[in-house]
């Protein structure tokens, strides 16, 4: 018998870590939940030196019965968080502010990424780096505000999700601050 207990000690011991497993596995993911919403990937690109600009992507689900918005955000490198949209207007690429915020409908994921919807920081401190994970915060309407890191990626990034092609460094004005 006690051959036994000790053939089972190392899987008793294996099976009792399984719960902090599981609880560190959406960090590792780097995703994150804030009631019904469930935020995917935040990340952005790496800037030059000197850009004043950059931009957030994430996919956002919402998996309750409710409305939600996306109504701003912080980044400890940015002065200043909007949340954007970019659309053709006949040749013309556009970018906008949305100043009631993004609205995510129940049962709806929406894609944060280059060339559409985004988040734009603006007044940015210092460059962005590839490879670092810079705090912010997300808030939503109803849900509330979550901390969240955005992943820093190369320049010519389109993310881990098969994210679309747009640069950033370009954009140069059209805020008032």
């Amino acid at each position: 018998m006690s051959r036994f207990l000790a053939r089972l000690r190392p899987v008793a011991f294996s099976l009792s870590l399984m719960p902090l497993l599981l609880a560190v596995s959406p960090l590792a993911a780097h995703d994150y939940k804030l009631g019904d919403l469930r935020i995917d990937h935040p990340w952005s690109r790496a800037t030059p030196g000197g850009a004043k600009v950059a931009g957030g992507f994430m996919k956002i689900t919402n998996n309750g019965q409710e409305a939600d918005r996306l109504v701003g955000g912080t980044l400890v490198s940015a002065g200043i968080v909007e949340i954007h949209e970019m659309a053709m207007q006949g040749n013309v690429m556009t970018m906008r502010a949305l100043a009631q915020g993004l609205e995510i409908r129940p049962g709806q994921t929406v894609e944060l990424k280059p060339g559409g919807l985004h988040m734009m920081f603006l007044e940015l401190k210092s460059p962005l780096k590839e490879g670092e994970k810079v705090k912010g915060t997300l808030v939503f309407q109803r849900a509330g505000t979550i901390e969240v890191e955005f992943k820093v990626e190369g320049r010519g990034a389109s993310g881990a999700h098969d994210h679309g092609a747009h640069d950033h460094g370009g954009h140069s004005g059209g805020h008032k601050h």
